[in-house]
């Protein structure tokens, strides 16, 4: 019996280490992953991104496309297992609101922007800076183009106004979706008329438009134009219940570059966002090792041959 004994740990143990398995297989209830998705092209991508390998893996990923707000009260709920896009300090409100009831993974992106920005002809003209705008008041017809209702960024401009910092408290923030304000944008632009909005990188409007990021707004969205990082956030305790897809997502770190590009797939091309998230990922193989390290298959088989098998990767 002893020998038996040696004998089978011997095995298994030898099975790990050629395997690389650093996980067991996770229990039924985590085949189903939730993802949450303000409807950004950027946290579209990123979801793309964990959708193919989730889906390469055995498991099965399903994104809602939810304002901000009502994703957090999702994770808090239970509904939702994951958001990609914790845009910080933007949303900082939102991490100390639901502290007790989410999980901050780690970051999966450095070196965003998000803050107002103007198209280069107004740069030009003197428009560099916030306390620049009210000097045209006509030209900017006296609006701000944020993002969708309910997002934080929308109430910082909304607080600056209020509060009539920069001389802007008679001008008003339009609401809009991402799609909505970039075709504003681009009317504005082909027209020459002046637009202040909010822009943020990662996003192809950094290689398609010509502009330039305000500064002046270190009070609403932090120094350096807005620089952010954004986070991977999810329900309380979801990594210890879900151990395997809470490797991958410790794993998923992004760059700006590849969001820019996967982001020009679903808005230039009309890309799936998950189509365009698997044609990234077959051009750039080389990612792979890093997102899945220590990563196994929904039943508990190596995760990088099962992916790159999934995607007919040599």
């Amino acid at each position: 019996m002893k020998t038996f004994k040696k004998t089978l740990t011997a095995a298994v143990l030898s099975s790990i280490m050629l395997g690389g398995i650093a996980h067991a297989s996770d229990p039924a209830e985590c085949k189903e992953v939730r993802f949450t998705d303000p409807g950004w092209t950027d946290i579209n991508s990123t979801n793309g991104v964990a959708s193919v390998l989730l889906n390469s893996l055995g498991y099965a990923p399903r994104v809602q496309t939810l304002a901000v707000p009502i994703g957090f009260e999702g994770m808090k709920n239970g509904e939702i297992d994951i958001f990609l896009g914790n845009w910080m300090p933007a949303q900082q409100k939102f991490i100390d609101r639901y502290k007790d009831d989410l999980d901050v993974i780690g970051v999966n992106l450095e070196g965003a922007k998000f803050t107002l920005a103007v198209p280069s002809y107004a740069y030009a003209a003197g428009v560099h800076d916030f306390a620049d705008l009210a000097k045209f008041p006509d030209q900017f017809d006296m609006r701000i183009y944020g993002i969708e209702a309910g997002a934080p960024a929308n109430q910082l401009l909304q607080n600056m106004v209020d509060s009539n910092d920069f001389s802007l408290g008679e001008w008003r923030v339009v609401e809009s979706g991402e799609q909505g304000v970039m075709a504003q944008v681009r009317r504005a632009v082909k027209r020459k008329e002046f637009i202040v909005f909010l822009g943020w990188e990662p996003h192809p409007m950094n290689s398609n438009l010509e502009m330039n990021y305000l500064t002046g707004g270190d009070k609403y969205f932090g120094p350096n134009f807005g620089g952010a990082e954004v986070q991977t956030v999810t329900r309380s305790g979801y990594a210890d219940q879900c151990g395997n897809v809470g490797k991958l997502l410790s794993n998923l770190k992004f760059t700006l570059a590849m969001e820019n590009q996967i982001m020009g797939l679903i808005l230039d091309e009309k890309m799936d966002p998950v189509i365009a998230a698997r044609n990234w990922v077959k051009k750039n193989p080389d990612a792979l090792d890093a997102w899945l390290d220590g990563v196994t298959t929904f039943d508990g088989k190596p995760g990088l041959a099962a992916v790159k098998g999934s995607l007919g990767i040599n």
